[in-house]
């Protein structure tokens, strides 16, 4: 699954070619607010190769985020982290402020789930937000994740939604 497209979307599996594009969005202080701040263009290198390194080991991970006449819109994907010492598999997506308030989180949320539970049948997929982070709360919760807990994360308040696989009152998508 190296790449996938939605209706206004085309996701290729995160690649060196990625960096700038990278750099530029995780520089960017509205963008970064709720992902632990501005990082550095070196941070930035480090998260890629880490990233990367992610696909290679377990055949899925972050894609960079195209729109239809190719300009770089963000980065989205499913990925293993540890939260409270328990291996998860974590939804995540920034996009470029040019393109917020389209809905094309929630487009790219719903085709992510999908490709968790159903074409890598994954129990679970949760999604971490800052509790003040509303927009994304609501991406989830349209997306039918429940919200399952409030925790400390890094220094920061967090609420974490899941939503589980093979469940008929967790339609993918529905709305």
């Amino acid at each position: 699954m190296d790449r996938f497209v939605t209706e206004r979307l085309t996701a290729e599996r995160l690649r060196e070619a990625d960096l700038a594009d990278l750099v530029a969005l995780h520089l960017d202080p509205e963008v970064s607010r709720h992902l632990g701040g501005v990082r550095s263009a070196e941070t930035t290198k480090e998260y890629l190769d880490v990233n990367m390194a992610h696909w290679d080991r377990y055949g899925f991970g972050l894609w960079a985020l195209r729109t239809s006449d190719g300009a770089f819109a963000g980065r989205a994907g499913l990925r293993h982290i540890l939260v409270d010492d328990i291996d998860e598999i974590e939804i995540a997506y920034a996009f470029t402020r040019s393109l917020w308030g389209r809905g094309l989180a929630g487009e790219i949320a719903t085709a992510m789930t999908r490709i968790g539970l159903s074409q890598l049948a994954l129990t679970s997929v949760i999604g971490i937000v800052h509790v003040g982070n509303g927009a994304s709360r609501r991406v989830l919760e349209k997306s039918n994740y429940l919200l399952e807990r409030s925790t400390n994360r890094h220094g920061e308040d967090v609420v974490i939604y899941r939503i589980r696989g093979e469940s008929p009152n967790h339609r993918i998508g529905a709305r």
